[in-house]
């Protein structure tokens, strides 16, 4: 069971925690070799934490160059209607594109920014064109083509 609210860790807890995030894949015996506990204590804090809702899950990160899929672009969206009915409707609808990698709400001059990967300029095209323009209450996008990730970390 998950509990999102604001919950104190220790030192222990925010080692155990750094390591897991650069290694999901990590022993037991090796995370607590790293942290400086035996293994069953060690064992017990990672439970805890994951109860807790500090770890949400374990993924594999992917290699886009290996899947064509290097172009990035940042799109901010503009919505013609921004009811919770109409924002509810167009974040329903933008999770089901799986060239949508990030889709935050915006503070600002404009309602969302996404961030988008496809394997070229012509296939962000295509996107662009026939499924992001097509979402729900989208009134006009503008877009950022990625040069380099300078950065690209997930905390």
């Amino acid at each position: 069971m998950q509990n999102e609210e604001k919950q104190e860790i220790d030192l222990i807890d925010r080692r155990i925690l750094d390591v897991v995030a650069q290694d999901g894949r990590i022993s037991i015996t090796a995370l607590a070799d790293k942290v400086g506990l035996s293994k069953s204590p060690c064992q017990v804090r990672l439970k805890r934490l994951q109860e807790r809702g500090f770890v949400l899950g374990y993924r594999a990160v992917l290699n886009p160059r290996m899947l064509d899929l290097e172009h990035v672009a940042f799109v901010e969206v503009k919505l013609n209607n921004t009811t919770e009915r109409a924002l509810s409707e167009f974040n329903d609808a933008v999770r089901t594109l799986r060239e949508v990698e990030q889709a935050h709400m915006i503070a600002g001059p404009f309602d969302y920014l996404l961030k988008v990967r496809t394997a070229d300029i012509r296939s962000y095209r295509r996107v662009l064109g026939e499924q992001i323009s097509a979402l729900p209450h989208v009134a006009n996008t503008s877009t950022y083509v990625s040069m380099e990730a300078v950065k690209d970390a997930v905390l």
